[in-house]
């Protein structure tokens, strides 16, 4: 399991608890924050937390953009976590802002309605919906549950690289998976032993 994993810094996000949950599971991760810096890495995160504009401002700024497409057309392991799941996508609702376009598909907001609470915050369950996933190994597909906290979710223009679904005022894609690209909207470093599988899954495949 002591594999290299390189841990994106674009000036925000939670990098800390991304790097002592992969230290958890035996894995060596390292904080980079250049494409340079990443070297002979055998997997690539993309954390994240806060305004989706500053994210892609902050990887554009130092070419992250670019590497990050050329790293997952190579299909080398990749994962994103809360933005940098909704930073692969081509254009978002929030502050009007084009995304990396690494996949197709948008972010939107959802939708404010009484008795809705927006954002969606705490535990929920993940129903899977790619079969026999590797990411899901060990994982109950029905009945665990990871942490959320997010007002905008993805719309993916390909419905089959959803990997699971979460029930908020209806069904949302909560993570896809295509290729060597894996990216999920809850938290694995804040859903206690069940996220740290997800992430020893991960690290499993790079």
């Amino acid at each position: 399991m002591s594999k290299d994993i390189a841990v994106i810094n674009y000036g925000m996000g939670n990098l800390r608890s991304v790097e002592n949950a992969l230290a958890k599971i035996g894995s060596r991760p390292r904080i980079v924050t250049t494409p340079d810096e990443v070297g002979e890495a055998e997997g690539l995160i993309l954390p994240g937390v806060g305004a989706l504009r500053d994210c892609v401002g902050g990887l554009k700024a130092v070419g992250f953009d670019d590497f990050i497409h050329g790293w997952v057309k190579e299909e080398r392991p990749f994962m994103g976590v809360c933005l940098g799941l909704q930073a692969l996508f081509e254009h978002s609702e929030e502050d009007d802002v084009d995304g990396l376009g690494v996949l197709p598909g948008k972010v939107v907001r959802f939708k404010s309605r009484p008795g809705l609470t927006i954002p969606h915050m705490g535990w929920n369950h993940a129903h899977l919906k790619q079969a026999g996933s590797p990411y899901w190994n060990e994982l109950d597909p029905e009945k665990d549950r990871f942490y959320f906290v997010h007002s905008y979710h993805i719309e993916p223009e390909d419905p089959s690289i959803i990997m699971t679904t979460t029930d908020y005022d209806g069904e949302f894609a909560s993570s896809v998976a295509v290729g060597s690209l894996m990216a999920s909207q809850f938290h694995p470093e804040k859903s206690q032993s069940k996220g740290l599988q997800l992430y020893a899954n991960f690290v499993a495949k790079c």
